[in-house]
């Protein structure tokens, strides 16, 4: 027994079962992942604006965030009221173009190698996830609508009484469980600074990345523009693969549109796209630990997409990136060798 108490005294030990209980609890409560998701992303991210816009125009902080929810919540009722609409019709016309265009070249050299390419890296896996969940996104969009207001409501109360929720929260250090709350607010501050970092960035890359390809989309003179925007947007926030699937339906209605030149012209732009992201925003918006090799990226995306479908595909890196940061796994690009040797003194 008092061997056990000794064990349990120990910190590492100590840290490793309130890791395992707090994944235990997690997986108690996964029918309320959308919600908790949510709630994180909507708080976190709103803080960060609001404290950008404390910081440059040295405005009240409540009224600061008063102005933010009321101009997401004029957001919301536009896109709902205005462009939903007009974004469903264009995503029935995008989806019969596509199928249209797959049916007229199904058969030859060209397509078949395309289809050959899309089975050996897994792309069926990620489109059927993304079809499913705006399948029952659609038949649950009551339940998603809830959950939405939910997370909107929480995260607004939490921004407005940020710190007297600090403050309440640290009773609980000098309280009978006061080991339990040092323990939990290590993780918390951990999860905040990997996986807060990451969906950020991942949130900035995708406005970009969608802003690039929105301008040559309109120069194009692409149909369907709002639904495509859509689309770009929501891929870019997949890790390195988003981009890449994006590349196929916009190839295909480029092609439908200006032949083999579109197609071209989009190989180009996604280039472009992935260039910026991985040699101008990567680097800024990213710390060198989650700077993880591509091998690592795609692996982790598929056994994510596999355990919690569309989800696994935007949480599965920012999870992955706090597990290794947790397990305190240091990660450094190698550094270049110079092309020339160095004279000996």
């Amino acid at each position: 027994m008092n061997l056990l108490i000794g064990y349990l005294q120990k910190q590492s030990i100590r840290r490793v079962l309130i890791f395992a209980l707090l994944v235990f609890i997690v997986y108690l409560l996964r029918s309320l992942i959308d919600l908790l998701l949510l709630t994180f992303i909507f708080c976190f991210l709103v803080d960060r604006l609001e404290t950008f816009v404390h910081q440059k125009m040295k405005l009240p902080r409540r009224l600061v965030v008063i102005v933010l929810y009321s101009l997401i919540a004029l957001g919301i009722y536009a896109a709902v009221t205005i462009y939903l609409p007009i974004i469903a019709d264009q995503t029935v016309q995008l989806f019969d173009s596509i199928m249209k265009t797959i049916k007229e070249f199904r058969g030859s050299v060209v397509v078949n190698a395309i289809f050959d390419q899309l089975q050996k890296y897994n792309v069926e896996s990620y489109l059927k996830s993304g079809v499913k969940f705006l399948i029952d996104s659609f038949s649950s969009f009551g339940s998603f609508t809830i959950d939405l207001f939910l997370a909107l409501l929480l995260s607004l109360f939490f921004s407005l009484e940020k710190e007297r929720l600090f403050q309440f929260s640290k009773g609980f250090k000098v309280s009978k469980i006061g080991f339990l709350y040092e323990e939990v607010a290590f993780f918390g501050s951990r999860f905040v600074q990997t996986f807060g970092k990451v969906i950020e960035a991942q949130f900035v890359i995708a406005l970009v990345n969608t802003a690039i390809t929105a301008v040559i989309l309109a120069i194009l003179h692409f149909p369907q523009l709002f639904s495509l925007i859509l689309m770009v947007f929501v891929l870019s926030l997949i890790p390195v693969a988003g981009v890449v699937i994006s590349l196929i339906p916009l190839c295909t209605i480029g092609y439908t549109i200006g032949g083999i030149q579109d197609v071209i012209y989009m190989v180009l732009t996604i280039l472009v796209v992935h260039a910026v992201e991985a040699y101008v925003l990567n680097p800024k918006l990213m710390s060198a630990k989650t700077e993880l090799p591509v091998f690592y990226t795609f692996v982790v995306l598929i056994f994510s997409e596999h355990f919690f479908g569309i989800w696994g595909l935007i949480v599965g890196l920012p999870i992955f990136v706090f597990l290794i940061d947790v397990l305190g796994v240091e990660y450094k690009r190698p550094a270049k060798k110079r092309s020339f040797n160095r004279s000996k003194e």
